[in-house]
């Protein structure tokens, strides 16, 4: 199977999850090509699947990833297509944070028009090193709040590698 991970990323766990679906599917017999929502996407119509993913930030995913998604929404809605939401409130496990990451994903998808066979959240990381002053004590009082690492001279991932993995394998399983 040929299959495209289009993903939009602010900080790069999103990347990384993309890069992380790529060798899975790889290791699987399949072929992945990789590209970022930002630069020039190849289009959906060239492949058998497609899984596309973006963060969450101030409620809201990247532009470029609802742009590509609302540019190609016709063919998505015709490929096995399947979304990935990358967001630290999956990390806390409180019923409150994953309803509000979930109703995040609806109105995207309901905005977009696009409809995905298959959807996923995957828990994000708290990358210290990389914020600004300011940032770096919003987070730290978040996951200070949420019970989450407070050590602010290293970044902290939470991201379940094994449930990444079985989405993916999930998700061509299913679309083959």
């Amino acid at each position: 199977m040929k299959i495209l991970i289009v993903y939009a990323t602010t900080e790069g766990q999103t990347r990384k999850v993309a890069r992380f679906m790529a060798e899975v599917l790889e290791k699987a017999g399949h072929h992945a090509k990789i590209a970022d929502a930002t630069d020039e996407p190849p289009e959906p119509t060239d492949f058998d699947a497609v899984m596309i993913g973006g963060s969450v930030h101030l409620g809201k995913y990247q532009r470029s990833v609802k742009h590509y998604i609302i540019s190609h929404v016709a063919e998505l809605n015709q490929l096995p297509s399947a979304f990935f939401s990358v967001c630290m409130a999956v990390a806390s496990g409180l019923e409150e944070e994953l309803q509000e990451a979930e109703d995040i994903l609806s109105h995207f998808l309901k905005d977009t028009g696009w409809n995905p066979k298959a959807t996923t959240h995957v828990a994000g990381a708290l990358k210290y090193t990389q914020y600004n002053y300011f940032v770096k004590l919003l987070m730290r009082m978040i996951a200070r709040k949420q019970g989450g690492a407070t050590d602010t001279s290293k970044d902290h991932e939470y991201t379940d590698w094994d449930a990444v993995k079985s989405f993916v394998l999930n998700f061509v399983g299913s679309s083959a």
